[in-house]
């Protein structure tokens, strides 16, 4: 019976097993973000256009399209995992927290879908 024991460093740990991928995936995406804030800064600051027109000529670049849209995904996924974590933290009753969650997926969806109607409009 001793020998069956997994308690201590060689205890069997099982679980979903997401914790450290979903970190690094926020750290990642975070980082996205910020190279994509720098980017928005140096062009508002290197710009003489500070219009409509300007902003718009910006983001009329498909470059600037691309990476506003990458941004996008990052943000609603960096979004997701945070709210995840907090619905399974503190919301322990499980229809309420798959419905919490149901409601944060359709609305990042919704969000990002918006997004990118604005900004294919340009």
């Amino acid at each position: 019976m001793a020998g069956t024991n997994r308690i201590g460093p060689k205890r069997l740990v099982v679980g979903a097993h997401y914790g450290m991928g979903d970190w690094m995936a926020q750290r990642f995406t975070a980082i996205v973000m910020a190279v994509y804030t720098v980017i928005l800064l140096a062009a508002f600051f290197g710009g003489r256009n500070f219009s409509y027109e300007g902003w718009a000529g910006l983001f009329a670049h498909p470059w600037m399209k691309i990476a506003t849209l990458v941004v996008f995904a990052a943000f609603a996924y960096h979004a997701w995992v945070g709210m995840r974590d907090i619905w399974m933290d503190y919301v322990k009753p499980t229809a309420i927290r798959l419905l919490l969650q149901v409601g944060t997926i359709i609305w990042l969806f919704a969000c990002v879908a918006y997004g990118v109607i604005i900004l294919w409009r340009v």
